[in-house]
């Protein structure tokens, strides 16, 4: 199993309403290295789902049902290279990890989330993905 970061904006799909829902697509991907890594999850690794740009933490854990198939929200011309993936939310963190404690943290300021900060979906180390749980509580 390995573990990945997904985020997005709260104002756009926040992790409340992936619990809501029960699952989603993970659409909207369109950047080569986040696509390549939608390519590489497997069914069961677990997402820490990062709220960005609004509250810039990570809040809760989801997990991937769906391996990469074509994304429906591509241009038709782009569609065979975009994929998505489809996760389900599993809970909430008793408390927000931000990104904040990310760079204060000397394991987590070396993770993906700090190095490439702009990347919409990221693989989290077996150690950090600990690490996060235990501050998230």
């Amino acid at each position: 199993m390995r573990h990945w970061l997904i985020k997005s904006e709260p104002t756009a799909y926040a992790f409340s309403q992936l619990l809501a829902d029960g699952r989603t697509a993970w659409t909207g991907i369109r950047n080569n290295t986040a696509r390549l890594n939608l390519l590489a999850m497997s069914v069961g690794d677990t997402c820490l789902f990062y709220h960005s740009n609004e509250g810039k933490a990570v809040v809760g854990i989801a997990e991937v049902v769906r391996t990469a198939y074509r994304d429906p929200t591509a241009p038709e011309a782009d569609g065979e290279r975009w994929v998505c993936v489809d996760v389900r939310g599993l809970q909430a963190l008793a408390t927000p990890v931000s990104l904040a404690a990310f760079k204060a943290d000397p394991l987590l300021a070396k993770s993906e989330l700090v190095r490439q900060s702009r990347l919409s979906v990221a693989p989290i180390t077996t150690e950090e993905f600990a690490q996060v749980l235990a501050l998230g509580g």
